[in-house]
């Protein structure tokens, strides 16, 4: 069983927030730990069969004032529970696309000119 162990300490300095860490986090069981509060002067344990009075007094032995404050089992988060999402309707289908426009088609012709001053075999005059 997972539990959550506050522990109410009087540290009037870093170093002694570091032992109260380390008798912490030297003890079977212990998963986590900080300091909680206002004032930084709550020691949080969690962990699973942590046992919260040999903690609090191997914080004593080490000049740490301690008492103890809560210890409370750690539930697991519920998982939500899932809505059943409706799949959305379909869009209508969209129109289809207009016809491109009308392009004239344009023949190709061969223009031929006929010169009056070429070199015709029929003509008579020269």
């Amino acid at each position: 069983m997972k539990q959550k162990i506050v522990i109410k300490v009087e540290v009037k300095c870093d170093k002694c927030r570091i032992k109260a860490l380390t008798v912490a986090a030297d003890s079977d069981g212990v998963t986590s730990m900080g300091f909680e509060g206002e004032g930084k002067d709550r020691l949080v344990v969690i962990g699973e069969g942590v046992d919260s009075v040999k903690l609090t007094e191997r914080l004593r032995k080490k000049n740490v004032y301690a008492t103890i404050e809560t210890v409370e089992e750690v539930k697991p988060p519920k998982p939500e529970e899932k809505k059943e999402e409706k799949p959305l309707p379909a869009p209508p289908p969209s129109p289809p696309p207009p016809p491109p426009p009308c392009q004239p088609q344009f023949q190709l012709c061969e223009v031929v000119y006929d010169d009056p001053y070429a070199s015709n075999p029929r003509c008579t005059i020269m």
